[in-house]
């Protein structure tokens, strides 16, 4: 098991590691992707494990289904209790998105996952995680 500084929501049934430093978004743009359908796993730290051919999120148990909302404080959203990682999103400032980057993956625990790098607090950031978890998962393709 490895612990990291991520945020983890589900998007369509697929698990999504937001990271980025404090204050960068992740809580931010979890609380956006639940109120389009997304589930929280954990905020803040997530706790990685390789299983069953793939990499799987949790929360650390005392922060499990809480969520922190920046000027309403600690929030007790609920949480699912696990998800199948498919996707990290490195949370960056808008002039560090490239407009047509390379495919890109890292590893956890021997897991390749694909990865992008998305500016959080655009008007777009939703749709664009949400693109990026179907393009993960194989359901839609780059065009040529």
């Amino acid at each position: 098991m490895e612990r990291i500084h991520a945020t983890c929501v589900v998007v369509e049934g697929r698990g999504v590691l937001l990271r980025g430093g404090s204050g960068s978004g992740k809580s931010d743009l979890a609380l956006r992707l639940m109120s389009a359908g997304a589930a929280l796993v954990a905020d803040d730290y997530a706790d990685l494990d390789a299983r069953d051919g793939g990499l799987r999120a949790t929360a650390p148990p005392a922060t499990a289904g809480l969520l922190e909302v920046r000027g309403l404080g600690v929030v007790d959203v609920g949480c699912v209790k696990e998800a199948e990682v498919v996707l990290v999103v490195d949370l960056v400032p808008p002039d560090e998105v490239e407009r047509m980057p390379e495919e890109s993956a890292c590893v956890f625990l021997g897991c390749p996952v694909r990865r992008v790098s998305l500016a959080p607090f655009e008007a777009s950031a939703v749709a664009k995680v949400t693109l990026a978890v179907r393009l993960a998962a194989g359901g839609l393709a780059l065009a040529p």
